[in-house]
């Protein structure tokens, strides 16, 4: 089975079954499953039932044996519009791998299979996936100068290029799928946008240019020859993105009021982020090309844009960059490699400036994220999808590491250690989802530590790409073997707005996606004089109240008072223009402040107040990894924390720089206001 949408926007979801399938869908169908077709047995890989115990410390990670096994040698038919370098076949990465009893996997494609055809609904083989399990072994040969990732990196490169449309109006766009004999796949079942896939900007265009501005600087020297037809193809990418992205619509859009960035890739951060990454891997080895130089430039001033729309680290996104400029109340971690696009595009045009942003949301919001419990499918705004993917750690843990890089900053290389244990063990389930011993990364963790132990592509592509950062920072990698599971958590907590005591009405949202963000269940509706109760455990708390707010304009303001632990705060919910933004109105955070005690009440003034859930943290967050440290995240305002007598504690400033560290002689220690701390 597979979930389909109607956009670029690729996200990750569990079935009924288990199988985790690719999703293509806008925020506003990332809760509306779509039926799709069977999946049938194509092949069979080898794999153990079980993930391996981690490895040794100094062990190398790096195991491209699964995704070697997802390979298949195919050589395409002739195509109008379509052509690669050479005549040899290429080489292209099943979409998915399911796991049988045995342990083994069987590789299968997307969408309804007809066997009287051997074609799938959508295909055997994706843009997507095929350029990014190039830039895996375009690394890993780098790395390593394995000769096998070599041959490899160019087989799957050729076969990128067979995707990419060469001739007519949509030249330089690729089409997303193909099937198993080599024929492309323009207009797959279910439907994707752009339809047909090559008509427009989207994901799989970003990925490809990903791949070529790696591939043309991998091979610039080795193979001038191959270079050369990698450059033209980034080129005629370029052109499609200028002509459709760069150069259409207006430069600065309206999203409930707030001014954003118009050009992005499918208004998308995470797209332009991983176009970015492509382009300034080009920039830096060929900094003379103008056109793909000015593309790196407006894509990571866009980025930027975006980034300061969100600049405190003390409210929800808590300096987080959203991934879509037409959505102002949703965050995931799959495709969050806007961190590291930034740092990539710093160093490649020597604008320090565009670390500032990538700064503040690894050091800023990733200690909250990993409080919270980490890489979450979505927050929209509360925790909608607590599915755990390779792809969102991965992503996670390139931003966290390029910023380090750059930086210098040990937190924050730290912190990237505490992500990529997810790889290890500390994650929901406390088993390891990756296997040295075979390359294979499980497809996900589910929030009650369910295993997904399909291995696709992308998830498989993922870990590598983790183990290939972690064993070229042979200290981190140390780091994040060394733990294996998750301890006590006291961070992020939801307080549903239905278990309040309530003079108001409990009624169900229909449907639970308001277009950009997710109600994560009931909601409390509170007319003038109506007042609910909210009990929030002892201690001091950092509380928003997550509401519905109406376009001004369009109808009655809500207003409501809120008193409790030293709190009396009136909010007016409502937001700006509507804009790009799916629907009038948001479904958004709102800061209560910091309350005192146990007891919040609020009382409606005007109009019916519409609550979804209470966001609650501590003033000092902490989550203990077995095997690693105590991670201690301050709430915005310089706390105390509890900790033991000789416990050291390594104490970091917002901005990830050192604030010292301290052997606690006392019960408690100090935190850097907006900062974090490794108790060791």
């Amino acid at each position: 089975m597979r979930l389909e949408g109607t956009s670029g926007h690729p996200a990750r979801k569990f079935l009924q079954n288990g199988t985790e399938r690719r999703s293509s869908c806008v925020l506003k169908h990332l809760l509306a499953p779509v039926a799709a077709g069977a999946l049938v047995l194509s092949a069979l890989v080898a794999a153990p039932a079980e993930a391996e115990p981690a490895p040794a410390a100094g062990a190398r990670l790096t195991n491209t044996a699964h995704l070697d096994l997802l390979l298949q040698e195919v050589r395409p038919p002739a195509a109008a519009g379509h052509s690669t370098y050479g005549s040899a076949a290429v080489e292209l990465p099943w979409t998915y791998a399911d796991r049988n009893d045995d342990g083994s996997y069987r590789r299968v494609g997307g969408g309804t299979y007809d066997a009287a055809t051997n074609t799938y609904g959508q295909g055997a083989f994706n843009t997507d996936d095929v350029a990014r399990a190039a830039v895996v072994y375009l690394r890993d040969w780098r790395q390593t100068g394995s000769a096998a990732s070599r041959e490899h990196a160019e087989a799957v490169l050729r076969g990128l290029a067979v995707f990419q449309t060469t001739t007519g109006p949509h030249a330089g766009n690729p089409v997303l799928w193909m099937q198993p004999d080599g024929t492309l796949n323009p207009s797959a079942d279910p439907v994707e946008l752009p339809d047909p896939s090559d008509s427009g900007p989207s994901y799989w265009l970003a990925r490809t240019i990903w791949a070529y501005g790696e591939g043309y600087a991998a091979f610039r020297h080795s193979d001038p020859g191959f270079a050369r037809f990698l450059q033209g193809r980034l080129r005629l990418a370029v052109r499609a993105l200028d002509r459709e992205t760069l150069r259409t619509g207006a430069a600065t859009e309206t999203a409930d009021g707030v001014r954003v960035p118009g050009r992005l890739i499918v208004d998308d951060a995470g797209a332009s982020a991983e176009a970015v990454l492509g382009l300034a891997a080009y920039t830096a080895a060929a900094p003379r090309d103008a056109a793909p130089r000015r593309a790196l430039t407006a894509l990571a001033g866009s980025i930027e844009r975006l980034a300061a729309t969100t600049p405190q680290t003390a409210s929800w996104p808590y300096g987080a960059i959203l991934p879509s400029a037409a959505s102002r109340t949703s965050w995931h971690a799959w495709a969050s490699q806007t961190s590291a696009a930034l740092a990539a595009a710093a160093s490649a045009m020597h604008r320090p400036a565009l670390l500032r942003p990538a700064v503040r949301d690894t050091a800023g919001f990733e200690p909250d994220l990993l409080a919270a419990g980490g890489a979450d499918n979505l927050l929209g705004p509360t925790p909608s999808d607590r599915t755990q993917i390779a792809y969102g750690v991965d992503s996670r843990v390139q931003g966290l590491l390029a910023v380090a890089d750059r930086t210098g900053s040990r937190g924050v290389r730290d912190l990237a250690a505490l992500q990529a244990a997810w790889f290890f063990g500390a994650n929901a389930s406390g088993a390891p989802v990756y296997d040295r011993a075979t390359g294979v990364t499980f497809d996900g963790v589910q929030a009650d530590g369910t295993i997904n132990r399909n291995s696709g592509a992308e998830s498989t592509i993922h870990g590598l790409l983790t183990m290939l950062a972690l064993d070229a920072h042979p200290a981190v990698r140390k780091a994040a073997v060394a733990v294996h599971g998750l301890g006590a958590r006291d961070g992020l907590r939801v307080v549903e707005a239905e278990t309040a005591a309530t003079t108001g009405s409990v009624f169900t949202p229909d449907p639970a996606s308001t277009a950009e963000s997710a109600w994560s269940g009931t909601g409390l509706r509170l007319d003038p004089g109506e007042t609910a109760t909210f009990r929030l455990g002892r201690g001091v708390h950092e509380v928003e109240a997550v509401v519905q707010q109406v376009e001004r304009g369009t109808g009655t303001a809500p207003v409501s008072r809120w008193s409790g632990g030293g709190v009396r705060r009136t909010l007016t919910s409502t937001v700006g223009a509507q804009g790009i933004t799916a629907t009038s109105g948001a479904l958004a955070p709102q800061t209560i402040g910091t309350v005192r005690g146990d007891v919040l009440t609020v009382r409606a003034v005007t109009g019916a107040v519409r609550i979804d859930a209470l966001l609650v943290r501590p003033e000092v967050q902490r989550i203990a990894f077995s095997g690693g440290p105590t991670l201690l995240v301050d709430a915005g305002h310089g706390g105390a924390a509890a900790v033991a007598r000789g416990d050291r504690v390594e104490r970091y400033r917002a901005d990830g720089s050192s604030a010292g560290a301290v052997v606690a002689r006392s019960g408690r220690v100090a935190l850097p206001k907006g900062g974090f701390a490794l108790v060791r």
